[in-house]
């Protein structure tokens, strides 16, 4: 069984630097498209990110210049990694595998 577990979300002040992994075990990384979503609290769900099996990237425009998805194929983990966090970036973010697997979300507060 497929499992995804994010982590490395807290509280960070405008303009600074967050790093979110997604570990994911039963499978390995290489095998999917895996992306980021976020949702803030009375919105939808949005699309962050997408990384495919072949490593091209997609970013959301609102993210575009300031996010980086990657993958390390030996640690089994898909990084999102966030820059010049602005406070509309606050939300729980969460990983997938080919929109399949789902982890369970880790939050992001943006705040002075």
């Amino acid at each position: 069984q497929v499992r995804l577990r994010e982590s490395g979300g807290g509280l960070v002040q405008p303009g600074g630097s967050l790093r979110l992994s997604c570990a994911v075990s039963g499978n390995s990384v290489s095998r999917y498209t895996m992306g980021w979503y976020r949702q803030a609290p009375g919105k939808q769900r949005e699309w962050v990110a997408t990384l495919t099996r072949s490593d091209s990237a997609d970013y959301a425009d609102s993210v575009k210049g300031r996010f980086t998805i990657s993958r390390d194929n030996s640690e089994n983990t898909v990084y999102l990694q966030m820059n010049s966090l602005k406070p509309g970036d606050a939300a729980v973010y969460y990983c997938h595998a080919n929109l399949d697997y789902w982890g369970q979300g880790t939050q992001v507060t943006v705040s002075s």
